[in-house]
C-alpha cells in the first residue's frame, strides 16, 4: 500500500506545483493575450492543459479513492476522509467554478470572467496546498528520522 501513498504523493505534488505556477503567472498573463488573439490562445490553452493535468488529476483521484480502501500503514480514516474532502472541493472547484469560465473565455474575451477566474483559482490553490500539507505529515509520521 505504499506504493499508493507514492502515487499519491508525486501526483498531488505534481498538482500543486503546477497550480501555483496557473495561480501567480499563468492565468493573470491571460490579460496580455490581447483580445484579437484571446479566443485562439484560450482554445488552445484548454486543448494543452488537459493533456498537462488530466493524467495526474486522474492518478491522484484513482490513489485517493484506493487509500480509502487500502490504507498505509498508520494513516487514520480521519487523515484519509479529510484527503477525500480536499480532492472533492477541487474537482468541484473546477467543475462549477473554473470550466464554465474557461468556456466562456473560449468563446470570448471577458475581462471579468478572466477576473473571476483567477479568484475562484484560490479554492483550487489552496485546496491543494493543504493536500500536499496533509501528505507530508503523514510522510513525516511514517518516516520520522528521515
Amino acid at each position: 500500500m505504499k506504493i499508493l501513498f507514492l502515487l499519491q504523493l508525486v501526483s498531488t505534488f505534481y498538482m500543486v506545483g503546477l497550480i501555483w505556477f496557473v495561480q501567480i503567472v499563468h492565468y493573470p498573463l491571460f490579460a496580455l493575450v490581447g483580445r484579437a488573439r484571446f479566443t485562439r490562445y484560450q482554445q488552445a490553452h484548454q486543448l494543452r492543459t488537459t493533456f498537462a493535468v488530466g493524467p495526474m488529476m486522474l492518478t491522484e483521484a484513482a490513489t485517493t479513492i484506493a487509500i480509502v480502501y487500502w490504507p498505509p500503514p498508520g494513516m487514520g480514516s480521519a487523515f484519509t476522509w479529510t484527503g477525500v474532502g480536499l480532492l472533492f472541493v477541487i474537482w468541484f472547484s473546477t467543475a462549477l467554478l473554473q470550466v464554465p469560465r474557461h468556456h466562456v473565455l473560449a468563446s470570448r474575451f471577458s475581462p471579468s470572467h478572466l477576473r473571476r477566474l483567477v479568484i475562484s483559482n484560490w479554492v483550487r490553490t489552496i485546496a491543494w496546498t493543504a493536500r500536499g500539507v496533509l501528505l507530508l505529515i503523514y510522510l513525516f509520521q511514517v518516516f520520522p528520522d528521515q
